[in-house]
Protein backbone atom coordinates (compact mmCIF):
# COMPACT_ATOMS: atom_id res chain seq x y z
CA UNK A 1 0.00 0.00 0.00
CA UNK A 2 1.24 3.52 -0.73
CA UNK A 3 1.75 6.28 1.94
CA UNK A 4 -0.33 8.08 0.41
CA UNK A 5 -3.30 5.45 0.71
CA UNK A 6 -2.20 4.69 3.87
CA UNK A 7 -2.22 8.09 5.59
CA UNK A 8 -5.57 8.46 4.20
CA UNK A 9 -6.92 6.70 7.27
CA UNK A 10 -6.50 9.92 9.17
CA UNK A 11 -7.90 8.34 12.19
CA UNK A 12 -4.99 5.68 12.45
CA UNK A 13 -2.60 8.27 11.54
CA UNK A 14 -3.64 10.79 14.38
CA UNK A 15 -3.35 7.50 16.72
CA UNK A 16 -0.10 6.26 15.71
CA UNK A 17 1.53 10.33 15.76
CA UNK A 18 -0.36 10.42 19.50
CA UNK A 19 1.68 7.37 20.76
CA UNK A 20 5.28 8.48 18.86
CA UNK A 21 5.10 11.84 20.42
CA UNK A 22 4.44 10.47 23.95
CA UNK A 23 7.11 8.21 23.74
CA UNK A 24 10.66 8.48 23.56
CA UNK A 25 11.23 10.78 20.51
CA UNK A 26 14.16 10.58 17.90
CA UNK A 27 15.10 14.33 18.99
CA UNK A 28 18.26 15.95 17.57
CA UNK A 29 19.33 12.84 14.98
CA UNK A 30 16.26 13.43 13.25
CA UNK A 31 16.59 17.32 12.97
CA UNK A 32 19.78 17.06 11.58
CA UNK A 33 18.62 15.26 8.63
CA UNK A 34 17.66 18.57 7.28
CA UNK A 35 20.22 20.86 9.17
CA UNK A 36 22.23 23.30 7.21
CA UNK A 37 25.94 22.41 7.29
CA UNK A 38 27.98 24.20 8.41
CA UNK A 39 25.10 25.52 10.99
CA UNK A 40 26.32 29.08 12.46
CA UNK A 41 25.99 29.68 16.10
CA UNK A 42 25.10 26.60 16.94
CA UNK A 43 27.22 24.24 19.18
CA UNK A 44 26.39 20.39 20.63
CA UNK A 45 24.92 20.27 23.81
CA UNK A 46 21.96 21.49 26.08
CA UNK A 47 21.43 24.91 24.30
CA UNK A 48 22.60 28.43 26.37
CA UNK A 49 21.20 29.51 29.19
CA UNK A 50 20.09 32.88 26.98
CA UNK A 51 18.04 30.96 24.74
CA UNK A 52 14.61 32.83 25.08
CA UNK A 53 11.94 30.08 25.14
CA UNK A 54 8.95 30.18 22.31
CA UNK A 55 6.25 28.33 21.10
CA UNK A 56 5.23 26.93 17.69
CA UNK A 57 2.17 24.78 16.05
CA UNK A 58 1.80 22.20 13.49
CA UNK A 59 -1.03 22.55 12.67
CA UNK A 60 -2.61 19.39 10.88
CA UNK A 61 -6.23 18.98 9.60
CA UNK A 62 -8.21 15.90 7.59
CA UNK A 63 -8.47 15.90 3.78
CA UNK A 64 -9.52 13.35 1.49
CA UNK A 65 -6.42 12.23 0.82
CA UNK A 66 -4.64 12.48 4.25
CA UNK A 67 -3.61 15.53 6.66
CA UNK A 68 -2.45 18.48 5.48
CA UNK A 69 -0.36 21.25 7.22
CA UNK A 70 -0.32 24.92 7.58
CA UNK A 71 2.54 26.79 7.09
CA UNK A 72 3.21 30.24 6.94
CA UNK A 73 5.15 32.98 4.66
CA UNK A 74 6.48 35.22 7.11
CA UNK A 75 5.93 39.16 5.85
CA UNK A 76 8.79 40.94 4.71
CA UNK A 77 9.07 43.64 7.58
CA UNK A 78 9.36 41.25 10.37
CA UNK A 79 12.73 41.62 12.47
CA UNK A 80 14.45 37.89 11.55
CA UNK A 81 13.47 35.49 8.86
CA UNK A 82 11.81 37.81 6.77
CA UNK A 83 9.66 36.09 3.57
CA UNK A 84 11.00 32.86 4.50
CA UNK A 85 8.27 29.18 5.09
CA UNK A 86 7.49 29.10 8.51
CA UNK A 87 5.27 27.67 11.31
CA UNK A 88 2.86 30.02 13.50
CA UNK A 89 4.39 30.76 16.55
CA UNK A 90 6.90 32.99 18.62
CA UNK A 91 7.85 34.02 21.85
CA UNK A 92 6.73 33.62 25.21
CA UNK A 93 5.36 36.17 26.98
CA UNK A 94 6.36 36.56 30.79
CA UNK A 95 4.48 33.60 32.92
CA UNK A 96 3.84 32.13 29.95
CA UNK A 97 4.37 28.51 28.92
CA UNK A 98 5.59 26.86 25.27
CA UNK A 99 2.58 25.63 25.04
CA UNK A 100 0.74 28.92 25.95
CA UNK A 101 2.74 31.03 23.72
CA UNK A 102 2.33 28.28 20.64
CA UNK A 103 -1.63 28.52 21.43
CA UNK A 104 -1.56 32.10 21.43
CA UNK A 105 0.25 32.76 18.54
CA UNK A 106 -1.54 30.20 16.23
CA UNK A 107 -5.13 32.15 17.40
CA UNK A 108 -3.14 35.58 16.47
CA UNK A 109 -1.37 34.89 13.17
CA UNK A 110 -4.10 32.66 12.03
CA UNK A 111 -7.21 33.06 13.66
CA UNK A 112 -7.57 29.41 14.75
CA UNK A 113 -8.79 28.61 18.39
CA UNK A 114 -8.13 26.19 21.12
CA UNK A 115 -11.31 24.89 20.34
CA UNK A 116 -10.70 24.47 16.78
CA UNK A 117 -7.72 21.09 16.83
CA UNK A 118 -6.95 18.58 19.21
CA UNK A 119 -3.14 19.23 20.42
CA UNK A 120 -1.40 15.89 20.08
CA UNK A 121 1.86 16.49 22.08
CA UNK A 122 5.57 18.00 21.23
CA UNK A 123 8.34 17.31 19.10
CA UNK A 124 11.97 17.96 20.79
CA UNK A 125 13.00 21.74 21.54
CA UNK A 126 15.34 23.14 18.93
CA UNK A 127 18.08 26.18 19.34
CA UNK A 128 17.55 28.50 16.78
CA UNK A 129 20.78 30.45 17.13
CA UNK A 130 19.63 33.34 15.12
CA UNK A 131 16.88 34.79 16.69
CA UNK A 132 18.21 33.49 19.94
CA UNK A 133 15.03 31.12 20.22
CA UNK A 134 14.48 27.72 21.84
CA UNK A 135 11.75 26.87 20.02
CA UNK A 136 8.99 24.61 21.24
CA UNK A 137 6.98 22.72 18.46
CA UNK A 138 3.70 21.46 19.15
CA UNK A 139 1.99 18.61 17.17
CA UNK A 140 -2.12 19.57 16.69
CA UNK A 141 -4.86 17.90 14.51
CA UNK A 142 -8.15 19.65 13.51
CA UNK A 143 -11.28 16.80 12.09
CA UNK A 144 -11.48 19.06 8.89
CA UNK A 145 -9.65 22.40 7.36
CA UNK A 146 -10.68 25.33 10.44
CA UNK A 147 -11.23 28.90 9.18
CA UNK A 148 -7.88 30.69 8.41
CA UNK A 149 -7.89 34.33 8.67
CA UNK A 150 -4.15 35.28 8.26
CA UNK A 151 -3.05 38.60 10.28
CA UNK A 152 -1.39 40.60 7.17
CA UNK A 153 1.10 42.03 9.74
CA UNK A 154 2.79 38.70 10.36
CA UNK A 155 1.78 36.20 7.61
CA UNK A 156 2.24 36.60 4.26
CA UNK A 157 0.65 33.62 2.44
CA UNK A 158 -0.06 30.14 3.58
CA UNK A 159 1.11 26.77 2.34
CA UNK A 160 -0.67 23.79 2.86
CA UNK A 161 1.13 20.71 1.73
CA UNK A 162 -0.06 16.96 2.67
CA UNK A 163 1.80 14.85 4.63
CA UNK A 164 2.70 12.55 1.90
CA UNK A 165 3.57 15.57 -0.42
CA UNK A 166 6.43 16.43 2.54
CA UNK A 167 7.37 12.60 2.31
CA UNK A 168 8.09 12.44 -1.39
CA UNK A 169 11.91 11.79 -1.83
CA UNK A 170 11.30 13.78 -5.48
CA UNK A 171 10.33 16.87 -2.87
CA UNK A 172 13.25 16.36 -1.15
CA UNK A 173 16.89 17.73 -1.85
CA UNK A 174 20.01 19.60 -0.81
CA UNK A 175 21.68 22.71 -2.81
CA UNK A 176 24.86 24.31 -2.17
CA UNK A 177 24.88 28.05 -1.49
CA UNK A 178 27.74 31.03 -0.95
CA UNK A 179 26.96 32.77 1.89
CA UNK A 180 30.15 35.86 2.62
CA UNK A 181 32.80 33.74 1.60
CA UNK A 182 31.45 30.43 2.92
CA UNK A 183 29.61 27.57 1.50
CA UNK A 184 26.58 25.87 2.96
CA UNK A 185 24.81 22.43 2.36
CA UNK A 186 21.42 22.99 2.59
CA UNK A 187 18.72 20.59 2.67
CA UNK A 188 15.30 21.60 2.18
CA UNK A 189 11.49 20.32 1.07
CA UNK A 190 10.76 22.14 -2.19
CA UNK A 191 6.56 22.40 -1.80
CA UNK A 192 4.52 23.44 -4.81
CA UNK A 193 8.34 25.96 -5.94
CA UNK A 194 8.47 26.92 -2.70
CA UNK A 195 11.78 26.46 -0.46
CA UNK A 196 11.15 25.13 3.45
CA UNK A 197 14.65 25.09 4.94
CA UNK A 198 16.66 25.79 8.07
CA UNK A 199 14.60 25.43 11.40
CA UNK A 200 11.14 24.87 9.83
CA UNK A 201 12.48 22.21 7.58
CA UNK A 202 14.28 20.49 10.84
CA UNK A 203 11.38 20.38 12.85
CA UNK A 204 9.09 18.50 9.80
CA UNK A 205 11.91 16.04 9.82
CA UNK A 206 11.32 14.85 13.28
CA UNK A 207 7.85 14.59 12.39
CA UNK A 208 8.39 12.63 9.31
CA UNK A 209 10.52 10.44 11.71
CA UNK A 210 8.00 9.93 13.87
CA UNK A 211 6.02 8.61 11.33
CA UNK A 212 8.32 6.25 9.91
CA UNK A 213 9.29 8.60 6.66
CA UNK A 214 12.94 10.24 7.84
CA UNK A 215 13.59 12.27 5.03
CA UNK A 216 16.66 11.70 3.09
CA UNK A 217 17.44 14.53 0.92
CA UNK A 218 20.13 13.89 -2.39
CA UNK A 219 22.59 16.70 -3.03
CA UNK A 220 21.58 18.47 -5.92
CA UNK A 221 23.32 21.60 -8.27
CA UNK A 222 24.15 24.67 -6.75
CA UNK A 223 21.20 26.86 -5.96
CA UNK A 224 21.35 30.85 -5.66
CA UNK A 225 18.11 31.49 -4.80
Amino acid sequence: MSRTRAWADTARLVEHLRRGLAGPLPGADAQALMAPRPRPGWRPGPPPGAARPAGAVLLLYGSPHGPRLVLTRRAAHLPTHQGQISLPGGACEPGESPEQAARRELAEELGVPPAAYDLLGALSPLHIPVSGFLLHPFVAFAPARPRLTPDPGEVAGLLEPSLSELADPARQRTVFRAHEGRRYRVPLFDVDGEVVWGATAMILAELLTVLGAAPRPAPLEEDDR
